[in-house]
């Protein structure tokens, strides 16, 4: 019975293990592995429709920093993650992939777009959780909220484009990646400063976001390692 688990190991899953950490490393898999397990328990309780302690808490803390310039601000930054400014962006970093003709980059980015579009929906259809409702909202939410869209869009969208842009301009890599930090980390406070999302929201859809990207990633590293070869 072992040595038939051992060869079907080492036949069957070692290979495909030892090429998922060769392309995204120990690192990239154990915090794979932890955000699904986060992302997990917080969904479980979104289902059973348990409250979170912090999430009313948390926002009614944020609120208390409101001011008109300050929501001037959070207003401009939550369009950076709104769905038309995402379509634009998005159109102009296809139409690019395709005039510079990385064919397998075009490819790779069409199925991450619409597999975080698809994520987005369903999630939100399977969850239907209630947006906040805890002061006079300065914009208009009418789909479910779980999980943040503009979280999950974002990070999908921008990480993409980041780790493209490290890819020719290595030089600049730390800056593009803390330049696409900063931005997507400041779209998910935008949405808890207005008052439309549960800070729990937020982390499930970065935490879906970053899965979903880097399964993408891994297949467009997988494609290219294929075609040196």
């Amino acid at each position: 019975m072992l040595k038939t688990i051992s060869a079907f190991w080492l036949r069957h899953i070692h290979p495909r293990l030892s090429s998922l950490i060769a392309t995204i490393g120990i690192v990239g898999l154990a915090s794979c592995l932890l955000i699904l397990f986060v992302v997990a328990q917080i969904s479980e309780e979104v289902l059973e429709k348990e409250a979170f302690a912090l999430d009313s808490s948390f926002l009614l803390w944020l609120h208390t920093f409101a001011n008109p310039h300050l929501d001037a601000v959070m207003l401009f930054i939550t369009k950076l993650g709104n769905p038309s400014t995402i379509v634009s962006v998005a159109g102009v970093t296809l139409g690019i992939l395709w005039w510079r003709r990385y064919r397998e980059e075009t490819k790779i980015f069409v199925i991450t777009c619409l597999g975080a579009l698809i994520l987005n929906t369903e999630l939100k259809l399977f969850f239907s959780k209630v947006r906040p409702q805890l002061w006079e909202l300065l914009i208009s939410e009418k789909s479910f909220s779980f999980p943040s869209g503009h979280a999950l869009g974002s990070l999908v969208l921008y990480g993409f484009i980041a780790y493209e842009l490290t890819n020719h301009y290595p030089k600049y890599t730390a800056l593009i990646y803390t330049l696409a930090v900063i931005l997507i980390a400041a779209i998910g406070i935008s949405r808890l400063y207005l008052g439309v999302h549960w800070p729990t929201d937020v982390i499930a859809g970065y935490g879906v976001g970053f899965l979903w990207l880097m399964l993408c990633i891994t297949m467009l590293k997988l494609q290219k390692l294929r075609g040196v070869r």
